[in-house]
This record gives structure tokens, C-alpha cells and sequence, in this order.
């Protein structure tokens, strides 16, 4: 693997959430808000294993302007070997148009050792609507394109009659678009339901996902959340599955709003 597309480690994770987490505690009345979660989970599909997650999602609210952080990452072994490795990140900027409408940038940037890609790197924006927007439902979606980067990975293979056969590595450049729609709706003071759903299209492929999730207050700041995760890859690499699903149980430490 070349070095700039060498993971980031738990570690390092743990330092961005710790970070970011106290910078949005220190700055609570100064439009910070947000949450870091600890997940354990049950992955199927390209690997089978039981693994660890750390998160972190902080947003900052500034006059019309709206800027949001998300770093994650998970791991896990199977029988001493290592089966899961994933690390996200991504950034927002949102500028509100009027109550309803706004407009938004974005770059992710994602590496997974247990697919067909070294990483995956969006660049764009577009417009976005909020349907609702009370103190017990929210909904929003966006949409918009922008251009994606697929590294893929060198894949070593065989061919009709058994004969070995490489593919090798290449960088695919591309025309890219992005959609989300988020969905949140407190059951009670205490129980929030939520439905989030991510597509990211590109030539090479395009990722789907879906997670819901029931989140339950445990105090004023703790909360403990089941989810369930299921992404979809359009043209998954040789040799890989095209739908890996996760259920998980994380802590979460909320902050600010």
C-alpha cells in the first residue's frame, strides 16, 4: 500500500474525537454541538467478524453557515488475523438559502482493507431541503454532483481455464454525485428513531447504504444506541461481495445542543 493511502490507526482516531469533543464542550455556547460513540459490532459479508468502532460528528452552527466533521473508524480479528479495517472521514459546509432550502460542499474520503479499493475520495456540492424540521421530527435531503477518485486495489486472480491472471492497480477519475436523506423522530423524551441513507455514484461503482438505528437516553450526555447497517456496492471488484451488513451497539457521549 503507498503511504498516502495508508490508514489512519484507532489511535489516532481516539485523539481526533478527544479533540474534537473538548473543543465543542469548550465552546458549547458558541454554536458547537455534537457526539462521540464507542461501537461494538457484527459484520457480514466481504469478512465475517465481530469488531470495534469510534466516532465522532461535530457541527458548528454560525449565523446561516453550518460546518460538520465526521471521523469513524472500525476494526476487528478473526482467529488473530485481521478481518475488518475502515476509516472515514468526511466535511460539511451548509450555507441556508432560506428556512427551507440550502447549499452545501463536500469531500469525504474513505479506506477499506476489505474491499476491491485502496480509497474512495469525493469533491463537490449541491442543494439541500429541509421537509421537516420540529423539535420532534427532522428530515432533510440533499443532493449534488461533484468528481470521485476510485483507487483501485491490484487484484491477483484466474482466469477460464486456471490460468493466473492480474489486474493490475489503477486510479479512476470520474463524474460523481452525491445524495443523503436524514431522518430522526423522537419516540419519546428519552428514545429517538433514526434512518439515514447515503448514495455515492461513480463510473467504477456506486455505494448505497442504509442504517437505522434506536438511540436511548441513559443521562443528561450518555446514551446507548442499537444500529443496523447494510451498504450495497453496484460493481464490487473481483472476488468481493456486493452487500456487507453490520449490527452494532455503541455508548454515545452527546455534547452542546
Amino acid at each position: 500500500m503507498s503511504k498516502r493511502n495508508r490508514p489512519l490507526s484507532i489511535a489516532a482516531l481516539a485523539s481526533v474525537a478527544m479533540l474534537g469533543g473538548n473543543a465543542a464542550v469548550a465552546q458549547d455556547n458558541d454554536g458547537w454541538s455534537g457526539e462521540a460513540a464507542f461501537s461494538a459490532g457484527y459484520t457480514t459479508g466481504n469478512t465475517e467478524t465481530t469488531d470495534l468502532g469510534l466516532g465522532i460528528d461535530v457541527a458548528r452552527e454560525q449565523g446561516v453557515w453550518t460546518y460538520e466533521f465526521v471521523a469513524d473508524g472500525e476494526y476487528g480479528e478473526q482467529d488473530g488475523v485481521e478481518s475488518r479495517n475502515r476509516y472515514f472521514l468526511s466535511g460539511d459546509v451548509d450555507r441556508q438559502l432560506n428556512d427551507k432550502l440550502f447549499a452545501f460542499g463536500r469531500t469525504s474520503y474513505e479506506v477499506d482493507q476489505f474491499t476491491g479499493f485502496d480509497s474512495r475520495t469525493f469533491v463537490g456540492g449541491g442543494v439541500g431541503y429541509h421537509i421537516y424540521d420540529s423539535e420532534q421530527t427532522k428530515w432533510t435531503v440533499r443532493a449534488g454532483p461533484g468528481v470521485k477518485i476510485d483507487e483501485v486495489k491490484r487484484i491477483v486472480t484466474t482466469d477460464s481455464v486456471g490460468a493466473a491472471l492480474i489486474i493490475p492497480a489503477e486510479t479512476v477519475s470520474s463524474f460523481g454525485a452525491v445524495a443523503r436523506s436524514a431522518f430522526g423522530h423522537k419516540l419519546n423524551d428519552n428514545v429517538k428513531f433514526t434512518n439515514e441513507t447515503d448514495v455515492l455514484y461513480g463510473e467504477t461503482s456506486t455505494q448505497i447504504e442504509n442504517m437505522v438505528a434506536l438511540t436511548a437516553s441513559v443521562s443528561s450526555a450518555i446514551s446507548a444506541r442499537m444500529s443496523f447497517n447494510v451498504r450495497y456496492d453496484t460493481n464490487p471488484a473481483e472476488g468481493f461481495e456486493d452487500t456487507d451488513t453490520a449490527l452494532k451497539v455503541a455508548l454515545v457521549y452527546g455534547f452542546g445542543k
